[in-house]
C-alpha cells in the first residue's frame, strides 16, 4: 500500500513537471499546442513540414515550456509526421504514437463539435496528457517503413491494372465477341502479343494462320498451330464486326496492352526489390505453405516491429481478430470486433481461406488446418466462425516465427501455447 502511495505521488509530481506537446500533422505544415497537466493551454506553433524547419520548432517549444520536461504526441508517425517523428526521437525526446481514434472521442465528447487544426491538435495533447504512460513509444525502423511503401506502390499498380483489363474487356467485346474463348487469360503474354500485333479481325484478314502462329511462338513455346485455326473459326462465326473509325480504336486496344505489359513489368521490378529487402527483417514467413512473397511483404508492412506487441493475443486485437465484450447488468455476450486493422484482417481472412482450402481432387491444401476446421464445425460453430478460429490460430503461429525469427514448423501441440 504505501509502495503503491509513494508510485502515485512520484507520478503526479512527474506530471506536474511535465508539458504536453499535440501536434496535427498535414503535409504542408503542422500545427503544435502546449499544455500542462491540468490542461491549460500554455501557446501554439504553427510550423511548416520541412526538415529545416523543426530545430526552430524545438527551441520554440523550449521557451513555452522553460525547464518543465517535454513530451510530443503525433497522430501520424507513418505518413506526414514521420519526418518530424524521426528528427524528434532522433534527438532523445519523448515522442508518443496517438491512435486517432482517441482524439476523435474527445471531440465529440464536447457539447458543441467543431474542428480545426488548433484544436485538433489540443485534442491530441489532451490524449496526452491522460494516457501518457499507454500510449506507444514513436519508433521509426526504415526498413519496415521501406517495405509498407513498396507494398503501397505494388498496390496501386495492381489495381490500374484491374481498370486496364476491364477496359480492354470492353474494347475487345466489340471486335470479338467470343474472345474470351481464344486465351486462358485476357492479360497472358500470349494474349497480349494478339492484341497488340491483331487488335482487329481485319488484321486477320490481311495475315495467314502460319503467320499469326511465328508471330506468338516466341511468347508461347506450347502454341499449337491447331490453336490458331479454331481462334480464326471462331472469329468467323462472329460475323462482321467492323465499324467507322476502326482504326482510331485499334489505337485504343494497343495502348491498353501497352500500359498493362509496363505495369506487369514495374511490378516485377518491385517484386525483386522485396525479395532483397524482406531477408533483412530476419523474418521467415515465406517458409510457412500458402504465405508467398506479396502475402509476406504485407503482413511485414502491417505488423512492422512484432515487439510492439508482448503477445499474440495483443497482435489478435490489434487487427480485430480478438472478440469483443458487450455486456449490462450482467447480461451479454462477446461479439465480433469491426474496428482494428481491417487490411491486415483481411490478409488474415484470406490466407484461412487458403489454408483451409480443398482441391477440385478432394485433397486438402493444408490437412491440419482443414481438420481444425472440420473439427470447429462439429462443435457448433458455423463456418464463418470457424474460419475466424483458423484465423486465429495463424496469429498465433505467425507471431511466434515473428517473435523467434525462425522458420515454419510443422503444427505441433505446442503451437497452441504460443
Amino acid at each position: 500500500m504505501v509502495e503503491t502511495l509513494e508510485k502515485e505521488r512520484i507520478d503526479i509530481y512527474h506530471k506536474r513537471n511535465t508539458c504536453f506537446v499535440g501536434i496535427d500533422m498535414h503535409k504542408d505544415a503542422h500545427c503544435a499546442v502546449v499544455i500542462d497537466c491540468w490542461m491549460n493551454k500554455l501557446g501554439e506553433i504553427n510550423f511548416e513540414n520541412r526538415p529545416s524547419r523543426f530545430p526552430a520548432f524545438v527551441e520554440d517549444v523550449r521557451k513555452i515550456c522553460g525547464i518543465k520536461e517535454i513530451v510530443f504526441g503525433l497522430e501520424d508517425t507513418r505518413g506526414f509526421g514521420r519526418n518530424l517523428a524521426a528528427y524528434l526521437v532522433g534527438r532523445k525526446f519523448e515522442v508518443k504514437h496517438v491512435n486517432p481514434a482517441y482524439t476523435s472521442a474527445v471531440r465529440l465528447a464536447n457539447p458543441i463539435i467543431y474542428k480545426d487544426d488548433s484544436y485538433d491538435a489540443y485534442c491530441v495533447a489532451r490524449v496526452l496528457r491522460d494516457m501518457v504512460d499507454t500510449l506507444q513509444d514513436a519508433k521509426h525502423e526504415d526498413i519496415f517503413w521501406t517495405i509498407r511503401q513498396m507494398v503501397k506502390r505494388r498496390d496501386l499498380i495492381v489495381k490500374s491494372n484491374v481498370m486496364n483489363k476491364n477496359q480492354l474487356h470492353s474494347q475487345l467485346a466489340y471486335s470479338y465477341p467470343s474472345y474470351r474463348k481464344f486465351f486462358a487469360m485476357i492479360d497472358s503474354k500470349s494474349a497480349l502479343c494478339f492484341w497488340e500485333n491483331y487488335p482487329s479481325p481485319e488484321y486477320i484478314w490481311n495475315t495467314t494462320p502460319e503467320e499469326i502462329y511465328q508471330t506468338i511462338k516466341p511468347v508461347h513455346q506450347a502454341l499449337k498451330i491447331q490453336r490458331i485455326h479454331e481462334i480464326i473459326s471462331m472469329i468467323e462465326r462472329d460475323g462482321d464486326t467492323r465499324k467507322d473509325y476502326q482504326p482510331e480504336r485499334d489505337f485504343i486496344v494497343r495502348n491498353i496492352v501497352k500500359d498493362i505489359r509496363h505495369n506487369k513489368e514495374l511490378i516485377a521490378e518491385i517484386d525483386d526489390e522485396l525479395r532483397k529487402l524482406i531477408p533483412l527483417t530476419g523474418y521467415k514467413l515465406h517458409t510457412m505453405p500458402g504465405i508467398d512473397l506479396v502475402t509476406e511483404a504485407q503482413i511485414i508492412s502491417e505488423i512492422g516491429d512484432i515487439n510492439r506487441f508482448p503477445d499474440s493475443d495483443k497482435l489478435a486485437r490489434f487487427m480485430g481478430l480478438a472478440p469483443v465484450q458487450f455486456s449490462s447488468a450482467g447480461k451479454g455476450k462477446d461479439q465480433r470486433c469491426r474496428n482494428g486493422n481491417r487490411a491486415l484482417n483481411a490478409i488474415f481472412h484470406f490466407l484461412a481461406i487458403q489454408m483451409v482450402a480443398v482441391s477440385t481432387s478432394g485433397k486438402p491444401r493444408h490437412p491440419v488446418f482443414r481438420e481444425y476446421f472440420e473439427q470447429k464445425v462439429k462443435e457448433g460453430k458455423n463456418k464463418p466462425q470457424a474460419l475466424v478460429c483458423v484465423a486465429r490460430r495463424l496469429v498465433r503461429i505467425i507471431y511466434g516465427m515473428m517473435k523467434t525469427r525462425t522458420e515454419y514448423r510443422p503444427f505441433e501441440k505446442a503451437d497452441d501455447k504460443n
